[in-house]
């Protein structure tokens, strides 16, 4: 019966657009691995020229048929030589969710393009504007959803399911384009102290993803504002500290609901040689009124592990007994050969 509810529930969202369905987008734990979800300014800051980082979330399994999040993403950092050490990033973010009995699934292919404008010579600060814009795609299989139609009463108070439903969807798919943009100013103190402020706008088009005719359902706009901080606290050691604020809207900027995550981490080097080195990371983070979220990563040279679990707070822990998502990230890292390489090693943000 939970697999029928679950079904039924998703439809619910899906006809009506409440707030569920409206306020929630596809993110990840370590949303710090992928920067494009969280602001197109955010596209570049990090230690290096080039990085790929691929996301991998399964979630509620111990609730109901597991939701599986895919999350592909690439920036590589250009030399824009408008000004001196001025940047250009291009991105691109791939995303695929599937959740629920119906297989209901997102598909993203978003292309960003970030410019960095340096405004200081002595503190490798930064003003940044960015834009990501692509197609989306919405779908789901009607054949794998049981509908209250088809449960025939039987004559010794059983029910039975008859094997197909009198329900018509005239369309069980969705395209539609949609666009984000954000500004960020990222800065760097004595002692390689580094930080970024930013603040985006998602779903600027308001593109229509209703399934239904004569239905129109409308995904707002939704505003989000970053930090993140960085410190040594050592000479082998750092701590960096994450957060995002989220905030969906209807017609008119009328608050829809908001969301928060938060996190902190601590950096160990076990070994520095040169351009080998070996950092094991560990930390928790936090997602407002869900999820403590416990996270480990090891770094080898250029490529970053990261892996983490949900321990769910939620409503929901009535059913999942605390159990939540387990998620896995892998990333790369390096500087691109340029004739200046030494001179942008020292202006990127250690990240």
């Amino acid at each position: 019966m939970k697999k029928y509810c679950s079904s039924i529930v998703l439809l619910a969202m899906m006809a009506c657009g409440g707030p569920a369905a409206r306020a929630q987008d596809v993110g990840f734990s370590q949303f710090y691995d992928q920067p494009l979800l969280r602001n197109p300014a955010l596209a570049g800051l990090f230690t290096g020229d080039v990085r790929f980082t691929a996301s991998y979330r399964n979630q509620w399994q111990s609730v109901t048929i597991p939701y599986r999040t895919f999350g592909l993403s690439s920036e590589v950092k250009l030399p824009a030589n408008f000004v001196a050490d001025d940047n250009l990033t291009v991105g691109l973010q791939l995303l695929k969710d599937v959740a629920g009995t119906s297989q209901f699934s997102t598909i993203h292919i978003m292309p960003a393009v970030n410019y960095s404008l340096p405004l200081s010579d002595e503190n490798n600060s930064y003003l940044s504007i960015g834009f990501m814009g692509g197609l989306m795609q919405q779908r789901f299989d009607p054949t794998k959803l049981v509908l209250g139609d088809q449960f025939i009463a039987g004559s010794n108070g059983t029910f039975s399911v008859a094997p197909a439903s009198r329900q018509v969807f005239n369309n069980t798919s969705v395209n539609y384009a949609d666009l984000s943009a954000g500004l960020s100013y990222s800065g760097g103190l004595q002692d390689d102290i580094n930080y970024y402020l930013g603040a985006g706008i998602f779903h600027i088009t308001r593109p229509n993803v209703g399934f239904f005719e004569g239905n129109k359902i409308t995904l707002n706009k939704k505003l989000a504002l970053n930090m993140g901080f960085s410190a040594p606290t050592g000479e082998s050691d750092q701590f960096l500290l994450y957060a995002d604020y989220f905030r969906q809207f209807t017609d008119g900027f009328h608050s829809a609901g908001s969301t928060f995550q938060a996190g902190c981490m601590f950096n160990h080097d076990l070994f520095v040689l040169g351009d080998l080195q070996e950092t094991i990371s560990f930390g928790a983070l936090y997602r407002l009124d869900d999820a403590i979220i416990p996270v480990i990563r090891l770094q080898v040279s250029k490529c970053i592990i990261g892996v983490s679990y949900d321990i769910n707070i939620s409503k929901l822990v009535v059913a999942s007994h605390y159990r939540g998502g387990f998620e896995l990230t892998l990333s790369y890292r390096d500087f691109l050969n340029y004739n200046n390489s030494e001179r942008r090693q020292v202006r990127c943000l250690k990240f």
